[in-house]
């Protein structure tokens, strides 16, 4: 009688309005990131050198105040930081449509708005990472966090597409100010949840306030580098991405200068990833449920290593044959890399206590994306002094050794 009402989390209440709200807040981030930079080149006429300087302003607050982030987190109740975060934001974007009609908008002003946006954003997504363990049962960690990144891969697939329609319909500024409302209807979504869980209780410290600040930190880097699961898992996903920002920097010079692609292919390619993330999110779930957690998160690193592989060899194919094989990295890889970013999270979340999850969080995120610089640099002089398909062998083979360095790590004894 009951076999076609929904199962699992769609039966739970206050996860679907987590999941609404965060679907709007993803889709706001995106529309934000990639309108702004378009304001920047419309309205303002910014030059490349420009455009490189938001990336930085966009980039520079995960690696000045990742860290700290992860204690707010920790320090404060999460589901109303969530909800101030999505508030912040949403008074942040209207700016811009009001300097706009008061003649204030400047590059300056559009380069502090992204650092501002990407602060928050750091902040926000560790909090709602750290909250979902609080909202729902460990053993629904793996089923929300799948719904959770199919979210994250339909906005990145129709964020961009969704941004260019309202630019092109009402303008810049006026796509910016109906993109802040994406975040206040998130966060009264996030108001509606019923569930409450207990305040977080800060540690005692008599020292000074900035000592306190860096004793939590430091309690956070301990959990990571004391736990030997969890430093592999950080050694590996640092160095993962350390090589992926290789194939990051050059992917377009390569595909379009080397293999002679046109714009409208690499569209076409770039759109593929998103497709086989969306599909790699949705078979995730069964996936972890039948190899376990260990096995997928290491499948999902071996399988996208190995695909990455056919990135350079396309290179000495015939011409003809190159998009296929791109098409078909873009598709595999970037579905198993899905499984696997779900299998890593899932398995830190059940591993970490609550009180620790957003330091840890950001510890990841911290040893990430603070190499990324260093790799874009090394991309640029290999492949100045060689070629961008030589540069992409490096880092191909280089990720597929940090995937079986990695499969040395017993995840799967630890669950």
């Amino acid at each position: 009688m009951n076999e076609h009402l929904p199962s699992g989390l769609m039966r739970h209440p206050d996860f679907l309005k987590l999941w609404f709200g965060q679907t709007l807040s993803e889709f706001g981030s995106r529309i934000s990131r990639g309108g702004i930079p378009l304001i920047a080149v419309i309205t303002l006429s910014a030059t490349p050198a420009q455009l490189g300087w938001l990336t930085v302003a966009s980039a520079l607050p995960v690696l000045l105040f990742g860290m700290i982030a992860g204690v707010w987190v920790d320090r404060l109740p999460r589901r109303p930081l969530l909800i101030t975060l999505d508030l912040l934001r949403f008074a942040l974007l209207l700016i811009v449509p009001l300097a706009a009609v008061m003649g204030w908008l400047r590059f300056e002003l559009l380069a502090g708005l992204l650092a501002i946006m990407g602060l928050l954003g750091v902040i926000f997504d560790a909090a709602y990472r750290a909250y979902l363990p609080q909202l729902i049962d460990r053993e629904q960690l793996v089923e929300g966090n799948t719904k959770l990144a199919l979210t994250d891969s339909l906005a990145e697939i129709g964020g961009p597409a969704l941004t260019g329609v309202l630019v092109q319909a009402v303008g810049a500024p006026l796509a910016i100010t109906l993109d802040a409302f994406t975040f206040l209807v998130g966060a009264l979504t996030k108001g509606t949840i019923r569930k409450r869980v207990p305040a977080p209780v800060r540690p005692r410290s008599t020292g000074a306030p900035v000592r306190a600040l860096l004793d939590e930190i430091s309690a956070g880097i301990r959990v990571i580098t004391g736990d030997p699961l969890l430093w592999a898992l950080a050694v590996g996903v640092a160095w993962r991405s350390f090589f992926g920002n290789f194939i990051g920097t050059l992917y377009d010079f390569y595909a379009i200068r080397e293999l002679g692609l046109t714009p409208a292919t690499l569209g076409v390619l770039i759109a593929g990833g998103g497709i086989g993330a969306l599909v790699g999110a949705a078979l995730s779930e069964r996936v972890i449920q039948r190899w376990g957690i260990g096995r997928a998160l290491i499948g999902g690193l071996i399988v996208s290593a190995l695909f990455n592989l056919l990135i350079p060899l396309a290179g000495s194919f015939p011409p003809a044959f190159a998009p296929i094989l791109l098409l078909i990295s873009q598709i595999v890889g970037d579905g198993a890399m899905t499984v696997f970013g779900i299998s890593e999270i899932t398995f830190r979340q059940q591993r970490v206590p609550d009180a620790l999850m957003g330091r840890v969080h950001t510890g990841f995120e911290f040893m990430s994306n603070s190499i990324t610089p260093i790799a874009g640099i090394a991309a640029g002089v290999i492949a100045g002094s060689s070629s961008a398909g030589v540069t992409l062998w490096i880092a191909t083979v280089g990720i597929l050794a940090v995937a079986l360095w990695t499969a040395r790590t017993p995840f799967d004894d630890a669950i």
